[in-house]
């Protein structure tokens, strides 16, 4: 199994087109018989969960049954990844994409009722730079409550130590929600979930109010990373 994240930048004279593709490249993700699960999303302006959206950056999340792709040229990438329509489409559009190759290595939870990153170990021994793919699906009951109070992890989170990107992603503003963070090493990611004080106590709300309906927690081991964001490898000299 191989999972791979696509961060995707269109130019601004573009965004109509951007948001056209959430539409038209759900046909061929569909239809490519080496995708077991995928995900067209937007982005949030901030590195976490935000009501205020980027309309330039979108993400593709894919598990891919076959690995081959992560040895493939930046030039055949996309092409390899996601079939001959999509990558016209971002070569045709002059998108900036950045491409993160993940194993899935611990989580619990589901993803519209699915494991689609299969059955994972709740603790494993590694140790070194880690990905953590944090999602849910926010109850309509407890909207107010959940964005009246992530703001202070939002600031908390850009400038924990160990941090080296953090990306929000979601299917659907405001209710179905996604961070994506790269960390250092798990220390680092420790430090931050459990010794930071705003996101201690959003974790209490989260549980005693049942925020959620669906949620999941899904830590990876970065294998390679092509492609930059703003003109920048958000994993220079890591992988």
């Amino acid at each position: 199994m191989q999972v791979t994240l696509t961060i995707v930048r269109y130019r601004r004279r573009y965004i109509y087109f951007a948001l056209l593709a959430m539409a038209l490249h759900r046909v061929p993700l569909w239809l490519n018989r080496n995708i077991s699960f995928y995900k067209l999303m937007g982005s949030g302006k901030n590195g976490t969960f935000d009501k205020n959206p980027d309309w330039q950056q979108w993400a593709i999340l894919t598990v891919n049954k076959e690995t081959g792709a992560v040895n493939s040229s930046a030039e055949e990438l996309m092409e390899v990844l996601y079939g001959s329509f999509i990558s016209k489409w971002f070569r045709f559009f002059n998108c900036e994409t950045c491409t993160f190759f993940l194993e899935p290595i611990e989580g619990h939870g589901k993803w519209d009722g699915r494991e689609p990153f299969g059955e994972l170990a709740k603790q494993t021994a590694y140790e070194g730079p880690i990905a953590i793919l944090t999602r849910a699906t926010i109850r309509l009951s407890q909207l107010r409550s959940f964005w009246a109070n992530v703001g202070g992890v939002a600031s908390q989170m850009n400038g924990a130590k160990g941090l080296l990107t953090s990306i929000g992603i979601g299917e659907m503003p405001f209710i179905k929600q996604a961070t994506f963070s790269v960390w250092q090493s798990r220390e680092s990611m420790k430090i931050f979930a459990y010794q930071m004080t705003a996101h201690k106590e959003v974790i209490v709300k989260t549980r005693k109010e049942q925020w959620y309906s669906e949620d999941m927690f899904v830590r990876f081991k970065p294998l390679k990373i092509t492609g930059t964001i703003r003109g920048v490898s958000p994993l220079e000299g890591i992988l």
